[in-house]
């Protein structure tokens, strides 16, 4: 049964009215059957596309209901109606939608009267298909930005008293449910009907919250399901400024969707890296960020976390667009009412030096669920080296390094390469025996003394691993790529700990654990190479070449190995043994006495098999085993075109794809190399006491000075040099160039130790080249300051 709507009567319903004869609809279903009126039947959707055709469109199938048939009494009455002349003056939907379709008024000549009559309204469901009323179809046949019918269809909806619910009538399909007259006009590009229909009451915050308008493979078009954030994400910039400052009802730029992104989400999701889409987005962006300032002033609008728990910023950064990141982060305005609203401050000029002041909130991974955080451990983020380029995270990353993270790099190198010659030391002696006692001597308390502390280091590796992967919630990709050594430790404490507990069982295959992990301790050793840069690239290449090239081939040779290895085990028949005395070659596998003849193997081992042919793969193969067998034509043929496909053709291949991956991974190297310093950048803060990570916060606490009165916030200072732009009418902070106030003066308390050495630098700072391309590259000057007659 059809939920009543709600009207101004004191009943607070009200029914429907149906006009149709008996015969209309025995017709109507009648023309289901044959199927020239599509039938869906109950339950099932409107078909998803297109929104609209100029065909023929698919008709919803009225729905059982209870409506107030106006013909119940003319058959009493004995009145008959003429069929051709009542359908002249009967306005059915097709024929409402065929005549606001043509754009054609005339056709709609006497509606309002017919409606009056047998009242009905436009809003009724017998003028609705799967929500879709006739002001939804004139609006999608707009010529030339005009449909005449709209303005007509409106005006009766007034006189009959359902403008409200007309004109925020929505689909009800599942594909484009909720859209609304107000978002077609906005799509149409119509400003004029959107002034009108908002005036006539239209929802400016409907959700338009359908498949269509819903993220996921396939035709769609995510736009935020608000009309805001469609007029922002279809480059309306009129649209977007009457929404928000329109007299009768003003859209909220703070609301959000279903997924809780608000119109500046939207923009994100819509950015594309391309020049064209990200200067119409950046310019939207900055348009919303100062209307809404000036119609809220205390909104922190870029605040607002989503569903996911990311802003704005946040989402860039987690979606790699890094032309829209760089504008955000970099964005700076000079007028007094939006200065707030920058994240970027001049702090002071001289000729092409300038020193810019940038916001580090929601950047420092001092905080949790950092825009640091979310590219360094984001492995699936397209153009995350990129990125982390970018100021301030570069310099930001950089001054981590020198305050902290770089000292306890070595530390840990010189930690972990003691705990190897121990580890070495106390495999090379092992107890052959497996005894659990202690010799009570220097060198037995000694030995105990280095397996304890064996033991506890590759304990504290493998928890460390569990506790990374655990916070760090990583994919297969994430693992193979940023937590390479990562997993290496876990396995080497993994491996150590399965040795241990074999031992204390007295087991002995306790010794091919411990051989394992202690070769993989020395593997791992070469995580400490992305302290330097040189031996980090190296590293890298390695890493890619084996996690790449590698993997594939043996993945193409084991199966080649394994077919040819079966292949030739089932193809060959052992010789009957003869009686005289075999050669005394000691058996590859069951090792005898000097004295007793040994039974050499043969390629009907499985085992003996594969290792020939392994050896046969790198030139070391022998077939003088051949002799006595019969079918070695076969057994020939099998070994050549083994060796063909293995020997001339998988190693040749791998050859050429390392040489390509050397040469991909050059270009490319210095950034990931940076990439990997970065996790280990982070992952060190992460482990220092909350004092200590207090104590190394990098960035000054600074009063900015905004309209807001006393803006405080912590900025992180970089010093840049561009030719480009030279000190012509620059908003400034300070008048005077350089640092040296802050060199004189003691630090106060919102100035922390490890800042002094990055604010104190001036000229001998980190300085940036920027090209006429705005690409800028950090190099070292040491230079003395311009105002000083002595070195800072």
């Amino acid at each position: 049964m059809k939920k009543m709507k709600k009207s101004d009567n004191q009943f607070g319903f009200s029914l429907e009215a149906d006009d149709r004869t008996e015969e209309e609809k025995l017709r109507q279903k009648a023309a289901k059957k044959s199927g020239l009126v599509p039938s869906l039947g109950l339950g099932q959707e409107a078909p998803k596309a297109p929104m609209d055709t100029d065909y023929q469109e698919e008709m919803e199938e009225t729905k059982p209901q209870i409506r107030f048939n106006l013909n119940f009494d003319k058959a009493i009455r004995g009145e008959e109606t003429h069929s051709s002349k009542r359908d002249s003056n009967t306005f059915s939907i097709t024929k409402l939608f065929e005549a606001v379709a043509c754009r054609d008024v005339q056709q709609l000549a006497g509606l309002h009267q017919y409606l009056h009559q047998n009242m009905k309204k436009l809003s009724d469901s017998l003028y609705q298909s799967y929500g879709k009323t006739a002001l939804m179809k004139a609006l999608l046949h707009l010529k030339d930005g005009r449909n005449e019918t709209v303005e007509l269809l409106i005006n009766i909806s007034e006189k009959m008293g359902d403008t409200m619910e007309f004109v925020n009538a929505a689909y009800t399909s599942t594909y484009y449910k909720g859209q609304t007259a107000l978002h077609i006009a906005i799509e149409r590009r119509s400003i004029s009907y959107v002034k009108l229909l908002v005036s006539k009451g239209a929802d400016v915050h409907a959700k338009a919250c359908g498949i269509f308008f819903q993220p996921h493979d396939g035709p769609n078009f995510y736009f935020g399901e608000l009309p805001l954030s469609l007029a922002a994400c279809t480059n309306q910039p009129d649209v977007v400024d009457f929404l928000m400052k329109n007299q009768y009802q003003r859209a909220d730029p703070k609301m959000t969707d279903s997924q809780g992104n608000t119109v500046l989400h939207a923009l994100v999701v819509v950015a594309d890296n391309s020049l064209d889409n990200t200067e119409f987005i950046t310019n939207m962006y900055d348009r919303i960020l100062k209307t809404a300032a000036q119609l809220h002033p205390k909104l922190k609008l870029e605040d607002i976390e989503n569903n996911k728990g990311l802003t704005p910023l946040k989402m860039a950064a987690k979606t790699g667009k890094i032309m829209l990141f760089s504008h955000i982060l970099k964005r700076e305005f000079q007028g007094s009412d939006t200065k707030h609203l920058s994240r970027k401050f001049t702090e002071w000029v001289y000729g092409p030096i300038n020193c810019s002041l940038y916001d580090l909130a929601s950047v420092d991974s001092y905080e949790d669920n950092s825009v640091l955080e979310i590219l360094v451990y984001g492995s699936d983020i397209p153009n995350r080296h990129e990125m982390l380029q970018t100021e301030p995270l570069n310099n930001l990353l950089e001054s981590k390094w020198k305050m902290f993270a770089g000292r306890m790099f070595c530390l840990n190198f010189l930690v972990y390469f003691l705990y190897l010659i121990i580890f070495t030391v106390i495999a090379y002696h092992k107890d052959e025996k497996m005894s659990l006692s202690i010799t009570h001597s220097t060198v037995g308390y000694l030995y105990l003394s280095g397996l304890l502390l064996t033991a506890v280091a590759n304990c504290f590796f493998f928890l460390i691993g569990i506790i990374d992967m655990k916070r760090k919630r990583p994919k297969l990709k994430t693992l193979l790529i940023d937590g390479y050594y990562e997993i290496l430790f876990f396995f080497q404490g993994a491996l150590f700990l399965a040795s241990a507990g074999l031992y204390l069982c007295s087991r002995e295959e306790y010794l091919g654990f411990l051989v394992v992990c202690l070769a993989l301790s020395w593997v791992n050793l070469l995580y400490f190479s992305r302290g330097d840069i040189h031996m980090g690239i190296y590293s890298i290449m390695i890493q890619k070449m084996i996690l790449s090239d590698i993997l594939r081939f043996l993945f193409v040779y084991v199966v080649y190995l394994f077919g040819f290895s079966a292949a030739v085990v089932t193809l060959l028949i052992e010789p009957p043994v003869k009686n005289n005395t075999l050669t005394k070659e000691r058996s590859l596998f069951t090792p005898v006495a000097s004295d007793e003849s040994c039974v050499k193997p043969t390629f009907r081992n499985i085992s003996y098999t594969t290792l020939q042919l392994f050896k046969f793969t790198i030139g070391m193969g022998d077939m003088e085993f051949t002799e006595h067998y019969r079918y070695k034509e076969v057994f020939y043929v099998l070994l050549i075109g083994y060796i063909i496909l293995t020997y001339i053709l998988l190693l040749n291949m791998l050859i050429a794809l390392m040489n390509r991956t050397v040469e991909r991974t050059a270009m490319e190297s210095t950034s990931i190399w940076k990439l990997q310093r970065a996790i280990t950048i982070l992952d060190m803060e992460k482990r220092l006491p909350f004092c200590l990570r207090r104590r190394f916060r990098c960035g000054v606490e600074k009063n900015l000075g905004t309209a807001l009165g006393n803006d405080l916030r912590r900025c992180f200072r970089v010093e840049e040099v561009n030719w480009n732009k030279w000190n012509i009418n620059l908003g400034k902070i300070n008048e005077d160039p350089g640092c040296w106030d802050r060199v004189q003066q003691p630090a106060s308390d919102t100035d922390t130790l490890p800042n002094r050495s990055n604010r104190g630098r001036s000229w001998r700072g980190l300085f940036k080249l920027e090209s006429s391309r705005q690409q800028r590259q950090t190099y070292q000057s040491t230079e003395m300051d311009p105002l000083r007659t002595t070195p800072v």
